[in-house]
This record gives C-alpha cells, structure tokens and sequence, in this order.
C-alpha cells in the first residue's frame, strides 16, 4: 500500500562496496534516477522467496519500463554470497535484467531498515519512499500503486519518461550453463539438468560429448518431443523402477524448478509430459498435497529442487524448496500429498509432519534406504528413517540452525557446511555432500560420526552422481562436469560464521509484535470466507518465548519474552493477508505472505516492540 498518514522520508542514497552491476561499469546514484520511479528489490541468492520475487517482477518491469527502474540491493545472507564474482555469476544464472548494487556490508540493507528477504522499497520521481513490501506476491499492489501514482506525478510535472541503465553482460560461450543435478543413464552416459539453457542434455562418457539435448533452451513450460518442449531452469532428476516405466508412461521425473512443475520424460524419444503442479507457485491458501485429490496437475507447487524414488516410502519423494516441504508424488494413481514439513522455515527435528526444514535442495536415498537431506538454508545434512510409507523421523547429522555455517572438517556435532545443494549416496554407506557456498564435496560418514573434506576448488557444487571409484560432480558455477576420486581428501579451512544481519535486541518480558499491513488501493480485505489474515509465531529454541506462540487470526500479538541458554534465539513469524479487488463478485483475490526469521538477543534495554511490516 502506499504510505500515507507519516511524514515523508526522503530515501537514503544507494550505497555497496562491491559496485554496481549490469550498468556497463557505471555507477549510479538516487539523483540520476529523478524523475522515475525506484523499486528497490533487497535480495539475496540463496533466498528462494527471492527468486521467486524476481519472477513476479518481469512483467511489471515490461509494463512500466518507461517510468520504472528496478534496482537490485544484493544483500548477502552468506559469506559466500559477499564474493563480487560470486555475485556476478548470480545475477547471470537468474536472468537479472536491471541494474544491481553489490552491498556486502549491508549498508544499503541497514539505512532502509530491512528485517527480511525479500523487501521491496518503491521511491517515487522526487525520491521519497511511499511504499514497502515484504515477502512475495506483491507485485500486483505496485501495479495499484504505480497505475494511481503515475497520473499525479505526470500533472506535477514530476515524471521523466526514458530508458532504464541497465546494460546487458556478454556472457560466454559455453556448453552447459549453470547446470544444476545429474545422473547416470544405463547406456554409460549422464543426464544433467542444463538449468541456465532451460533444458537436459545427454553427456558421453567423457563428460564433453553432447549425445542429445531435450528441450529448446528457450525457457517456457511447453510438453512435446526434444525438439519443441520447454523447460525453466530444471533441477532435480530421477530415473523410476523400471516396473514403473510402462504403468506410468514415462522413465524419469524433472523437477522443473521455476515452472512450479514436475515433468515425466520418456528417455527412447525425449517425449516430455507434464504430471504435477499447475505452473503457478504454491501460496498460503491455496490446496495442498494434503487436501485433494484426483488430477495432481490442478495442485500448485513450489519450487520443486530435487526428486527421489524413495523405496522406503515406495513414492517419489519431491523437495519442495519454495515452501520448506517434503511432498510425494506416485507416478501410477497419479497422486500428491504432503509428507513432511510445517512450512515454518528452521531447523526442527521430529515426526515428518512436526519437522522443520530450510529450503531442501537435495536428496539421496543410502543402501539402508535411509533418505539424506541437503537443507541449504540451516547448512544441514539431516536424514529420514521411514518406519512405514508416510511416517518416520527426521534427524540432523550436520548444522545448527539458520544462522550458522562455515568450513569445518570433524566431528559432526562441531563440523560446518555452508549452504549445500546436494547429497549423493556412496557405495560404502558414507554420503557425499555438495557443500556449495564453499566450493567443495565433503563426506560425511554415520559409523564414526566425522566429515571431511574430499576435494575443493570445485566451484559451486549442486549435485553429484557416482561413477565407479570416482564421484562425477557438477560444478555449477563453472558449466561442466568433474570426475572426482572417491578416496581423494583436502584440508578444509576450519572458518565459522554467522549471518551478517545484526541480532535484534529485545527486552525480556512483555513485548508487542505488529504486523502492518493494509490493502493496496482499489482492494479491502477478503473477509467472505472468515478472517482474511493468519498470524503464526514460534522461537528456537522454544524457551525464548514464554507466551505468544501459536497461530491466530490478528495481526498482533503480545508476547512474552525470556532469555534462553546464551540469551540468544530465533524469532519465527509467518504473517498471510488476503485482499480483493474492490469490484464485486468476481473481483480477483490475492495472498499477500511473509516468513521472517529474526534472530534475536533477550538484554535488559532492549525494545519492547517489534514491527514488520507485510506491506505499507
């Protein structure tokens, strides 16, 4: 919504130490931008909700593209994500096509007072800022905004209508882009998610040969031959039982990962068929795996990173990263429903359906038919031991928590990751693990409890497959292939860190959280249907929080805060709204939702209020 009822604040100058990109090497500034509107997108990323953000705002940057500049705030969760290269190779891999300030230090981050990925800021042309969003899924209140705000500025004589600074990189030319999973085929070739050329290529043995390519390249979600199907940065892959291949149509599934889609791929024809999802991202409100049935093309999902036939679970298991999720999908009936997960966002072992995960972006399945874990966002690898085909436990083998990772070789309960994308099961029972952020494939091994250290220097491992005594690692980052020995072994660094984003200070006792949020213009809340907003709070550990966890309908909530062991915890809050258009019956309804993880010190002269803002 756009602010009103405040005195005008004046928006802070864009400052970062890393430099501007996609502006051919020119910096810019605030004063350059009068006379247009701003839209500041503060991302990073590893954050999905992030990426999901900068999908919503294609259409908007086409529609308003002679008013508007969106400008990218890259502001790093990771150590990782502070490498300039790192950065650079980011905005090139998610089709960034607007100028982006690289700010390590967080000091754009901290002077527009963010507590969240993402945030989106909009400046108008005399550079005041008039609203702010949290979270996705907002792009049609900036359309609102945009759409009353334009005509008022264009009668003031405040608006300059022109062309965005955004000047395209030269990529280089280069087999596979981005490539994101593999695996073996039975021929002796692999088959690699092509995830920057929207596609799967078929590699020989030498890990160069280009046998076929299925799909495109042009991203889109069109079923067909190899020749006519599109994809839209395709992740994870998994070839089905062959006793499955004829009753369900097809040998393998693609997590086609920003599609919101799973695809089935014959493998004699390239044939692709799409079995799961409707191609629009799952939101809060909408059905679930859990609450449908019949065709599991008419249920959203989101972000789905990786697949693995589970024999455990006798289904495909899905990581649905968007929504921090574990779903199945049978191939057969064709069916989903939800098999682990709350979509709180955390590191919380337990039950499959009281477990907390962080944006799983790989799976593996171990001799014992145990299911490993790569959760990104905790830098974890945890593992599920199904006791039945829909109940077992989940176990963490390596991280602590949200804010926590680093390089660390030992014992598991001291040892560090720092944001891995993949697992691979190895022969001897052992697992290895794409460990992305720092450029390495370590080996964690559950009879002694260690991890070490296989290879480094591969640069932004996210999957791995293995080939005889050797581990073929996709090294994302540098778009090929790798053959690794499997007895190999490095030094790793022995770093920790914690998230750059300060801890927030709160006074123990009683504290009020307020979530702000109103309708865009020309929409009101959508209450036909009961309350038209969900407020659900949680800690870790849980004894932050004396009382005020739970869910409820309003949009505050008094808690009751207390120090725990450090004096130090995570805030969890998930906020949803829903608003319609102000047009009748058949006005169009939208979900305004935000997950915050605040972390968070409990000291006497602390705040005692704490406001976020869902939008405003």
């Amino acid at each position: 919504m756009a602010i009103t009822g405040r005195p005008r604040v004046r928006a802070p100058e864009l400052v970062g130490r890393g430099g501007w990109l996609n502006t051919g090497g020119s910096p810019l500034s605030l004063t350059e931008f009068r006379g247009r509107f701003v839209l500041l997108d503060f991302w990073t990323f590893c954050c999905i909700n992030c990426l999901h953000v900068l999908d919503e705002l294609r259409p908007l940057e086409e529609s308003y593209g002679d008013v508007l500049t969106v400008v990218g705030v890259h502001s790093p969760k990771f150590a990782h994500e502070a490498d300039h290269d790192a950065v650079i190779a980011a905005v090139e891999r998610y089709g960034v096509h607007h100028p982006v300030l690289d700010d390590p230090d967080l000091t754009t981050w901290q002077n527009y007072a963010v507590r969240a990925w993402p945030t989106l800021t909009l400046v108008d042309p005399a550079g005041y800022v008039v609203a702010q969003f949290s979270g996705e899924g907002h792009a049609h209140a900036l359309d609102a905004i945009l759409r009353e705000l334009i005509p008022q500025h264009e009668a003031k004589g405040t608006l300059r209508r022109g062309d965005s600074p955004y000047v395209p990189p030269e990529p280089e030319p280069t087999q596979l882009r981005f490539p994101g999973k593999v695996i073996a085929l039975p021929g002796g070739t692999f088959l690699v998610s092509d995830s920057g050329n929207h596609s799967l290529v078929e590699l020989a043995d030498d890990l160069e040969t280009v046998v076929r390519r299925i799909g495109t390249g042009e991203r889109g979600l069109v079923d067909g031959g190899p020749d006519r199907a599109r994809f839209s940065e395709p992740q994870g892959l998994t070839l089905l039982p062959p006793e499955l291949h004829a009753r369900a149509g097809y040998d393998m599934l693609v997590a086609d990962t920003v599609n919101h889609v799973l695809r089935g791929v014959r493998l004699s024809d390239g044939q692709v068929t799409t079995v799961a999802g409707t191609g629009s991202p799952w939101m809060q409100g909408d059905p679930s795996g859990d609450d449908v049935s019949g065709d599991p093309r008419a249920v959203p999902m989101s972000s789905p990173w990786d697949v693995v036939w589970s024999p455990a679970a006798t289904t495909v298991v899905v990581a649905m990263a968007g929504i921090h999720q574990l779903w199945a999908f049978d191939p057969v009936e064709p069916s989903v429903q939800l098999l682990a997960g709350t979509t709180n966002e955390g590191l919380v072992d337990g039950k499959l359906r009281d477990a907390w995960f962080a944006q799983t972006s790989g799976l593996a399945v171990g001799a014992d038919r145990r299911l490993w874990l790569a959760d990104s966002e905790t830098s974890s690898l945890r593992a599920i031991n199904f006791q039945g085909p829909s109940s077992g436990v989940v176990e963490t083998a390596v991280g602590t928590g949200l804010f926590d990772f680093g390089f660390r070789d030992g014992p598991a309960g001291q040892a560090l990751l720092q944001h891995p994308l993949g697992v691979t099961a190895l022969p001897d029972g052992s697992v290895a693990v794409s460990d992305t952020y720092n450029n390495a494939v370590r080996r964690y091994d559950p009879a002694t409890g260690e991890v070490i250290t296989l290879v480094t220097g591969v640069r932004e491992p996210s999957g791995a497959v293995v080939d005889g005594a050797y581990l073929v690692v996709v090294e994302s980052a540098a778009h090929r292939l790798t053959r690794v020995p499997l007895g190999s072994a490095a030094t790793a660094p022995g770093s920790a860190h914690q998230t750059q984003r300060p801890a927030l200070d709160v006074a123990p006792g009683e504290v009020e959280l307020v979530v702000v949020f109103a309708p865009p213009p020309g929409q009101k809340l959508d209450e036909r249907y009961g309350p038209a907003t969900r407020l659900s709070v949680s800690a870790t550990p849980g004894a932050v929080l004396a009382d005020g966890a739970g869910r409820g309908t309003e949009l505050a909530r008094q808690l009751h805060v207390q120090p725990a062991a450090g004096g130090a915890g995570v805030l969890h809050v998930a906020a949803m709204a829903a608003s319609c258009d102000d047009g009748g019956e058949n006005a169009a309804c939208h979900i305004h939702q935000q997950d915050w993880g605040i972390p968070v010190r409990v000291v006497d002269g602390g705040t005692d209020r704490i406001e976020l803002v869902l939008s405003g």
